[in-house]
């Protein structure tokens, strides 16, 4: 667990798939819940014993309130459209705005992407695009962060609860449940073991884990300094990026 306990979470993309199942777990781990919700009004019956903070991330002012006390930042979000714009200002935009809100200000942070973000090709490329710019944003910060990369969701019996946490970004099409998803990201937030940490996230045979600590811990830690992954392959070149990425980049790690 942590040396440094974590009290209060906020979740971003809470009323998602993924995000409910954040809040439920980070309850039932006794946190308290702060949610980033665009419609308070109708995520009160979505997301039981949640304090709901209406704001919309696309906004770093709306996240500046959001993040104010808190202790760590889980992010669940991501486009519901795949338009160049909507995925740069979702799947990038709210860890730049995150980043933006915290202002230097140093709390745990789990973030979700996906599988095979380092594939250069395929009908998913924008969106893998943008969430790996997301992820070197993320590193950039030097916060202490974890980056989960699950495979296909799914909802799997009993046999299937175990969980294996790989690097390298090789496997295509595995599962894994939504809930061991969830819990991995609260996990993250809760484990010292898990900082500095980027993973691949799969179901495997056998029962839940009952401490994450050996699973973090086995894990390579990225490299200090670098924008990508333990193992992630160096096919992003930073001089073929947006101009907004560089000057992102450039701003967190003081490049001039």
């Amino acid at each position: 667990m942590s040396d440094t306990p974590v009290h209060t979470v906020l979740v971003i993309g809470a009323t998602g798939r993924i995000g409910r199942l954040v809040v439920a777990a980070a309850l039932r781990h006794g946190l308290d819940v702060r949610a980033l919700v665009r419609d308070s009004q109708r995520a009160v019956g979505v997301l039981p014993g949640a304090t709901l903070v209406q704001g919309d991330l696309t906004r770093a002012a709306d996240l500046t309130a959001a993040v104010a006390g808190v202790d760590a930042v889980i992010l669940t979000h991501g486009s519901a459209g795949y338009g160049a714009r909507d995925l740069e200002d979702v799947d990038y935009g709210a860890v730049a705005n995150l980043l933006t809100a915290l202002d230097g200000r140093r709390v745990r942070v789990a973030l979700m992407t996906s599988i095979n973000v380092n594939e250069l090709s395929g009908a998913y490329q924008d969106v893998l695009d943008w969430k790996r710019r997301g992820e070197r944003l993320l590193r950039a910060s030097g916060l202490p962060a974890t980056i989960v990369r699950p495979g296909w969701f799914a909802t799997l019996g009993a046999t299937n609860q175990a969980v294996a946490l790989e690097q390298g970004d090789t496997r295509h099409g595995d599962q894994v449940d939504t809930r061991q998803v969830a819990e991995a990201l609260v996990q993250a937030v809760m484990t010292d073991a898990a900082v500095g940490k980027t993973f691949e996230l799969f179901a495997a045979r056998g029962p839940a884990p009952a401490d994450w600590t050996p699973l973090f811990a086995g894990l390579d830690a990225d490299l200090p300094g670098s924008l990508d992954g333990a193992h992630d392959r160096p096919n992003m070149p930073l001089s073929a990026e947006p101009a907004r990425v560089r000057t992102d980049l450039d701003r967190l790690t003081g490049r001039p």
